[in-house]
């Protein structure tokens, strides 16, 4: 069921607490650009860090590489894009807005002035950004901004292979901006036209393709419960034959459930042997792989799990959002807006709170903040009633405050305060920080 209420009350809590801003905003803001202000920015590292350490880190069989943007001009023509990449574009002659001829509301009337019989026919729209390498605007210096990070995996994959001794089945994994000239971006940073990959390329044997690709959509799905999204709002829906890429041999999204519906969060796809083998065509290299145990040659199928980190944070967001009630300073219930992150996402682990500003206290609390800071990205709040600062650090997803109050002074703990049960417990600053450790993690 559509939510439009939320998506506007998380808009503004990320332009309020410092998460998302609209890009050069003091000139009137650029179009389906975003800046992620000092909240934001955590928050989209760790999305990233989380990612990495689940496909790269905690894993024997996939390694990770950072490619170039600009790319020889050739790669594009040898995956397809130069051809195929494109979407279907229409322009209303009464409001003069374009839009996707395949988003189009079944009543076929604009879907911003409302128009029938104004829009006209489809034609072709290239999503790929062209620009100039050198001093010479002409044919010969074109290069085009990478509409995806997995070009760079495929034309690498001889040297990581080789440099890494891995034998298939074996992952290459990649973060990076790609950049896409959509007609319609919108709904926030769902859709924008500069945005993060994470990527994968999964190398295996033609015979195991159809179950790496299995294993891949269980595993990523399983990924995004386990960092706080609840089941039910996801879903795993395999693509028609008719939706299919012209380089796949199955694709399932992994879709979440926006305010405005289900959309894809993720796809899953078995490119089979298009990629390496369209670059062993257009190169003249040799991306074949020796199966020596087996004495054979193959190209190795692929199979690609790729999400973007901006759509990936945007569910994070909402599936956290709550609202409930909390006792104000007076005592007296009040509404609460709560970001209930799990820690390994929240962009501050721990706030460190003084009951009040009076000298006594400073020294104590500074003793706390320089015993986490180490270990933890934490926030130092001084400003405010304390009531009034646990509002602050449960908006943004704080798992734990720790106070210091006068009794710190003679008893030398600090009374740590959970953001989603908000019960309190004594803690000796000795052990504060193995306590948060147990708690929330590093």
């Amino acid at each position: 069921m559509a939510k439009p209420e939320l998506m506007e009350r998380v808009v503004n809590l990320c332009k309020r607490r410092g998460l998302v801003f609209p890009s050069s905003e003091i000139y009137g803001g650029f179009r389906s650009t975003w800046d992620y202000g000092p909240l934001g920015s955590l928050l989209k590292r760790n999305v990233k860090d989380a990612w990495w350490r689940s496909m790269v880190q905690m894993r024997e069989d996939i390694v990770g590489i950072d490619a170039a943007i600009l790319m020889a001009p050739k790669v594009w023509e040898a995956s397809g894009h130069l051809d195929t990449f494109t979407d279907p574009l229409v322009d209303c002659r009464n409001c003069k807005e374009r839009f996707r001829a395949d988003h189009l509301p079944a009543s076929g009337a604009c879907p911003n002035c409302g128009a029938k019989d104004s829009l006209t026919e489809a034609r072709n729209f290239h999503l790929m950004f062209k620009t100039f390498v050198g001093p010479v605007e002409d044919e010969a210096a074109v290069a085009y901004l990478r509409p995806e990070t997995a070009q760079g995996i495929f034309v690498n994959f001889s040297n990581v292979q080789t440099t890494t001794r891995k034998k298939p089945p074996f992952g290459i994994a990649q973060i990076g901006k790609s950049f896409r000239n959509e007609i319609t971006p919108g709904n926030f940073i769902f859709r924008t036209r500069e945005f993060e990959q994470m990527e994968m390329e999964f190398f295996v044997p033609p015979e195991d393709g159809e179950r790496w690709y299995e294993y891949w959509c269980q595993e990523r799905l399983r990924w995004f419960i386990d960092l706080g999204i609840p089941e039910s709002k996801l879903r795993l829906r395999p693509h028609d034959p008719e939706e299919l890429s012209h380089y796949s041999v199955g694709t399932a999204d992994i879709e979440f459930e926006y305010p405005w519906g289900w959309g894809e969060l993720e796809g899953v796809a078995n490119r089979g042997d298009f990629d390496l083998t369209q670059h062993a065509k257009f190169s003249g290299q040799d991306l074949t792989y020796f199966d020596q145990e087996h004495d054979r040659r193959y190209v190795p199928y692929v199979i690609e799990p790729a999400v973007g980190a901006d759509r990936a944070l945007l569910a994070f967001l909402l599936a956290a959002y709550d609202e409930d009630e909390a006792p104000n300073d007076a005592g007296k219930a009040e509404k609460r807006t709560v970001l209930r992150f799990d820690p390994r996402l929240a962009p501050i682990k721990v706030a460190v709170l003084p009951l009040s500003k009076q000298e006594k206290l400073v020294p104590v609390a500074d003793e706390v903040a320089a015993a986490l800071r180490p270990h933890f990205m934490i926030d130092v709040d001084t400003a405010g009633s304390i009531g009034r600062r646990y509002r602050r650090q449960d908006e943004i997803g704080t798992p734990v405050c720790v106070t210091v109050d006068f009794d710190s002074l003679d008893d030398h703990a600090v009374t740590a305060r959970d953001r989603d049960s908000m019960k309190q417990e004594r803690v000796p600053i000795n052990d504060i920080v193995s306590y948060l450790q147990e708690r929330i993690g590093t």
